[in-house]
């Protein structure tokens, strides 16, 4: 049985537009997603241009700032930005009165012999070494004292006390009758004799030097011929007095001290310097000293003494600094400061102020062009002073901002070039490495930053080239 036209020619229509249908839509779908593959490929390729100084001057076509005129460089929108261009929007420019608002200074890095400053505190001493004690050579009573009070000064050429000693008045009695025997027994045919003598005179000598008396004071026995009442005692260095035992009248025994003196010509002082720092100091080494005694005075010494031990509570070493003192301003017991200069060698050196320790860098802004900086990581040294070693990243002869240096880094921070405190703890990681995200736009600033420049007529600036 055929099937009947009217059933045939709809079927065929239906199966020749179900066919079209079919190959539109695959047409469709090949051509929309040539298209968007096209479209996504334009857009990755795209290339923008920007102001390192300024970075939200963009344009589709290369050129200069409209507004510092520097070139501007590539900005590849949905890829990485080379190195290159990361250090150049890592720079900051300012004006010249943005510099003098900002009070930004430079300072010419120099290679200049260093010095290391070891401060520490000390205590003027006595020196031990001129240090002497005033005794009695002989027991009796002191019936006169030349010195009476703490603090005099006494000299080793003049007595300072007379003392009555029985049994000094025996000595002298027999040195004078060995005087007389020397005399008869000189002439004696028997040679014995003679020569005993001699040796009588040199024994009763020798009594008396050892009770204290001096030659002079023998010579006087010998031309007066009877013996002196008194002894004068005398000091055995010229000092001060610093401390008075004895008083008129009193009786003493054979070595009991009388006073005691101290030679303050020159003293010591004793440095505690910490134990961090002490393999530093070497014996002949220069020292300054200032007191607060004397404002703008200071006093010169060296070492001449380190202490072998090391102070467990203080965790200091005592080093001990020999000072003349002319005129005797240095007091014992009174406080000074203490500094050491240790020599480095030439170095960099640079203000502290130049230099911005985040904790994890040390960052200078080093200026490459006028009113252009950049920042430069640094290997920081020992400090000495107002100034700073450099040990690396730096090179003599160039100039970084020895001011305003935390100001040129917040310029930077808001024109998100990064800065010294760029890659600290807490920051996103597009601000570390990838692309510094753009400047929010401010009110009532219309593009500018803060203290630009005007534009200049026909330099083409155009609000439609700024994309905040």
């Amino acid at each position: 049985m055929k099937p009947s036209k009217k059933v045939v020619i709809p079927l065929a229509v239906i199966l020749l537009l179900a066919a079209g249908g079919g190959g539109y839509y695959l047409w469709q779908q090949k051509e929309g997603g040539k298209g968007a593959q096209e479209a996504k490929q334009g857009q990755q390729g795209k290339v923008l241009y920007t102001c390192p100084m300024h970075p939200f001057i963009i344009k589709d076509k290369p050129g200069s700032c409209p507004i510092c005129g520097m070139t501007m460089v590539k900005k590849v929108e949905g890829a990485q930005a080379s190195g290159k261009e990361l250090a150049m929007l890592g720079h900051v420019s300012l004006s010249p009165t943005q510099m003098v608002m900002a009070n930004v200074a430079t300072t010419e890095a120099m290679a200049m012999p260093l010095n290391k400053e070891i401060n520490a505190v000390g205590i003027v001493q006595y020196d031990q070494a001129r240090q002497a004690k005033v005794t009695a050579w002989v027991a009796g009573r002191i019936d006169r004292l030349y010195v009476n009070t703490v603090g005099s000064y006494v000299s080793k050429g003049r007595p300072v006390a007379e003392v009555y000693s029985p049994d000094l008045v025996s000595a002298q009695q027999e040195y004078l009758l060995a005087l007389k025997s020397r005399e008869q027994f000189k002439n004696s045919p028997i040679q014995s004799i003679s020569q005993g003598g001699e040796g009588l005179v040199a024994s009763a000598r020798q009594r008396l030097k050892l009770m204290g008396v001096k030659d002079a004071q023998i010579a006087g026995l010998e031309k007066a011929g009877q013996p002196n009442i008194r002894l004068s005692i005398y000091t055995p260095l010229s000092g001060v007095v610093i401390e008075k035992i004895a008083l008129e009248g009193q009786y003493v025994n054979v070595g009991d001290p009388l006073f005691n003196i101290a030679d303050l010509s020159t003293v010591w002082v004793e440095v505690e310097v910490y134990e961090n720092e002490f393999p530093n100091i070497k014996i002949g080494q220069m020292v300054d000293i200032v007191s607060q005694s004397y404002p703008g005075r200071t006093f010169r010494g060296r070492v001449a003494f380190i202490y072998p031990f090391l102070d467990q509570k203080t965790r200091t070493v005592k080093v001990r600094v020999e000072i003349p003192n002319p005129g005797l301003r240095l007091k014992p017991d009174m406080f000074v400061n203490a500094t050491v200069k240790v020599p480095l060698g030439t170095s960099i050196v640079v203000p502290v102020s130049a230099v911005m320790d985040t904790g994890q860098r040390q960052v200078v802004w080093v200026e490459t062009k006028p009113g252009m900086f950049e920042p430069r990581d640094v290997k920081a040294g020992v400090r000495s002073g107002d100034n700073i070693q450099i040990l690396s990243g730096l090179n003599a002869g160039e100039k970084v901002a020895s001011s305003g240096g935390y100001l040129i880094d917040s310029e930077a921070q808001l024109k998100g070039g990064g800065g010294g405190h760029q890659g600290m703890p807490g920051m996103k990681m597009e601000e570390k490495g990838g692309q510094p995200p753009a400047a929010p736009a401010q009110p009532g600033h219309e593009g500018h930053t803060p203290g630009a420049p005007a534009p200049k007529k026909g330099g083409g600036m155009d609000m439609g080239d700024m994309k905040m």
